[in-house]
């Protein structure tokens, strides 16, 4: 059984690289014998030596997903080292918070931009790889606790994580007959740099934490297992789902 997750001779495509959610996937899969392109804004020189420390290779790939025309550089740079990939997780966000009142155009498009769109455009070129070459790969959205729930002046946000659980599902009715698989990790609360507001506030911290039975924070290795199971073969009946990552919040 254990053969069945293994990702050796698999690379992965991973967004949002840098730090968090994203390195923490990126790790676990190098664990389970991916090579790993990574993606992100800034510097991805730790992700790189913990991904390269584990033995496996690493391309860093400093581009913004949000900018149309470096998303088809990310594929090229990534089909040139490796000459194919298996694996893309799209994970690269960014939040903007305002009540609704007052929400911005900016704020919205900015998000929406890269949240969404880009994830939407990459699975699509990632898709044509796949079909082109007749690979049978593995597209992994990262989803939110906020694709099931509205949240309060994340209007941005919480449109585009519902739209990445929609989109989850309409690319996996499509691409099913390509041997594809697409489905979507719905982390809960998690210890990131993203939250850190939230973390520090003691009593939103505090409602939060009331609400999670296993009452902590989770953190980017909880997702670890979640993003390895989804990209192995053990997953390949598995199609346009959203599993939460949560800690049981949504069974609360």
């Amino acid at each position: 059984m254990n053969n069945r997750f293994d990702l050796t001779g698999k690379t992965a495509l991973i967004t949002g690289a840098t730090r968090g959610l994203g390195q923490g996937m990126a790790k676990a899969l190098a664990e389970a014998g991916a090579d790993i392109a990574g993606v992100g804004t800034s510097d991805l020189s730790e992700t790189k030596e913990i991904v390269e420390g584990l033995g496996r290779s690493f391309l860093p790939i400093q581009l913004d997903v949000g900018e149309e025309e470096n998303r088809e550089q990310i594929i090229d740079r990534t089909l040139g080292r490796y000459g194919t990939f298996d694996i893309l997780i799209n994970n690269a966000g960014i939040i903007r918070r305002s009540p609704a009142l007052e929400f911005t155009h900016k704020d919205w498009d900015d998000v929406m931009n890269i949240n969404l769109k880009a994830a939407f455009f990459l699975s699509q070129k990632a898709a044509k790889q796949f079909v082109k070459k007749g690979i049978s790969g593995k597209i992994i959205n990262t989803a939110s606790m906020l694709s099931y729930q509205g949240g309060i002046h994340v209007s941005s946000y919480t449109a585009a994580k519902s739209g990445i659980m929609g989109i989850t599902k309409l690319l996996a009715n499509e691409w099913a007959k390509y041997g594809i698989n697409v489905n979507a990790i719905a982390p809960g609360y998690m210890a990131t740099e993203m939250t850190q507001a939230i973390q520090e506030d003691p009593k939103r911290s505090g409602e939060i934490l009331s609400r999670i039975p296993q009452g902590r924070w989770g953190t980017p290795e909880d997702v670890g297992g979640a993003a390895v199971f989804l990209a192995s073969s053990a997953a390949d009946y598995i199609n346009g789902f959203t599993i939460a990552v949560d800690g049981g919040f949504l069974a609360r």
